[in-house]
């Protein structure tokens, strides 16, 4: 459990637990040794879809260690973003539950875009991420 969350704990391990085709690069200054805390704020260039580079930031709002932690976005594609990462110990490895609420926005067209592609997008990203957790922590 320990290793698990001190890999979750660094911002520079996202990129691990990232599909390689979002090219995903943290861009904050100094996050090589920096550990998650509320209040932190991380920048991200991303391509989630199509290629197409969008600068994400988000906030690390709570943190309860060893436990969970909630990201937020600040600024980025999503109209609304919450995502709780909790984790428990487990017989073999580790168990890692993801809760997230989000809103594309942008009306009837938002609803739409979400059903025909970023839902799927984010349940594609969400199945590769526990596949490494997996692969890094053991089988849950």
């Amino acid at each position: 459990m320990d290793i698990a969350w001190d890999f979750f704990s660094s911002p520079m391990n996202l990129a691990e637990i990232t599909p390689q085709d979002m090219t995903f690069d943290v861009t904050s200054p100094n996050m090589v040794n920096a550990k998650m805390y509320p209040g932190l704020i991380i920048t991200y260039e991303i391509s989630p879809l199509f290629g197409i580079k969008l600068n994400w930031v988000t906030e690390i709002t709570h943190v309860k260690d060893k436990e969970y932690f909630i990201d937020e976005q600040r600024f980025g594609p999503f109209a609304f973003w919450h995502h709780q990462h909790h984790f428990e110990k487990a017989d073999g490895g580790v168990v890692m539950h993801d809760t997230l609420h989000y809103s594309i926005g942008w009306g009837p067209i938002g609803a739409m875009a979400n059903a025909l592609i970023v839902n799927n997008k984010i349940n594609e990203i969400f199945n590769f991420r526990y596949q490494k957790v997996e692969e890094l922590f053991g089988k849950f």
